[in-house]
């Protein structure tokens, strides 16, 4: 810190004064930006310079790439592929755990058989996985629908986005 206020004094004018003062609500905030703005990233990557291979978002393993990198600027703390308790008989893997907000984002690509219905249900059971985990207070699903399959969006988020048990589920699809 000392050696970037060295080099930019002016960076102390929007600087927190301590990490610690800023809440956990406020944190998630950021979670909601790097989604709003994801394909707006995602069409930036594909304008290369110097006729350079573009960067595609092709799947879902595409989208959990790019939104690692993004989540590596807000947060410190990223740890990617945390197992989740035992759940109907099975762990499975989550997408990325923040430990700092105690906090699971959870991705998804939309594609051909995977409609609002699908998409509904694969949700609900993540939704049910999580509420289990220990550190997970915040469950943050990002729903990236770049071709438009879904048709109600915000009916999904609406139903879907709950305060329950101590488990505040957010869901947000874009762009």
């Amino acid at each position: 810190m000392l050696a970037r206020v060295r080099r930019s004094p002016a960076c102390l004018r929007s600087a927190q004064l301590s990490p610690g003062k800023v809440t956990a609500p406020e944190r998630v905030e950021a979670l909601y930006r790097i989604g709003e703005r994801f394909h707006q990233v995602a069409k930036q990557l594909r304008v290369r310079r110097q006729d350079r291979p573009t960067l595609d978002i092709g799947d879902e393993y595409d989208v959990q790439d790019l939104f690692h990198a993004l989540l590596r600027i807000p947060f410190d703390d990223v740890r990617p592929e945390e197992w989740t308790p035992s759940y109907a008989g099975g762990a499975s893997r989550m997408d990325f755990l923040l430990p700092e907000i105690e906090a699971v984002v959870e991705i998804k690509k939309s594609r051909p058989g995977l409609g609002a219905r699908e998409l509904g249900e694969q949700l609900i059971v993540d939704i049910a996985k999580y509420k289990r985990h220990p550190n997970c207070r915040t469950l943050f699903c990002f729903v990236y629908d770049p071709d438009g399959r879904i048709h109600n969006p915000r009916g999904i988020e609406n139903d879907l986005n709950a305060e329950q048990d101590e488990l505040k589920v957010r869901v947000l699809i874009a762009p």
